[in-house]
């Protein structure tokens, strides 16, 4: 059973790497998590902005300070944010796909050896 050990040790680098794409995965929904979470945030601000006149005064908190900004400046600079924060969700979106295609491809590769490994391993007992 020489192959064997070969396969087994096959299998385990298949099976690490599968475990590895699965923390890539689970990294993916964390950074998408906190991506909607901002969104969340921002369009909440852009709707109060929104509500504001064009005299009303407006402050960003800068450290510890709070600066006076213009209206249409913070509307800009919020519109940004959410533009940035939409196109990397959409990104990550993405990248989950390509991530689940590879562990899906892992995951049939690392049950088909397992087969393998058990039809030597009974060949071998026979």
């Amino acid at each position: 059973m020489a192959g064997g050990k070969e396969l087994e040790m096959q299998l385990e680098r298949e099976a690490k790497a599968f475990q590895t794409i699965q923390k890539e995965i689970q990294k993916n929904h964390q950074l998408r998590q906190q991506f909607k979470t901002q969104l969340g945030e921002n369009e909440l601000v852009k709707t109060e902005l929104d509500i504001l006149d064009d005299e009303s005064n407006v402050y960003k908190l800068i450290g510890p300070v709070l600066v006076k900004q213009d209206l249409v400046e913070a509307k800009a600079n919020v519109d940004k944010r959410i533009e940035y924060i939409s196109g990397e969700t959409k990104r990550l979106d993405g990248a989950l796909k390509d991530l689940e295609r590879k562990a899906s491809e892992k995951r049939q590769e690392v049950m088909k050896m397992q087969q393998r490994l058990q039809d030597l391993r009974s060949q071998a007992a026979k």
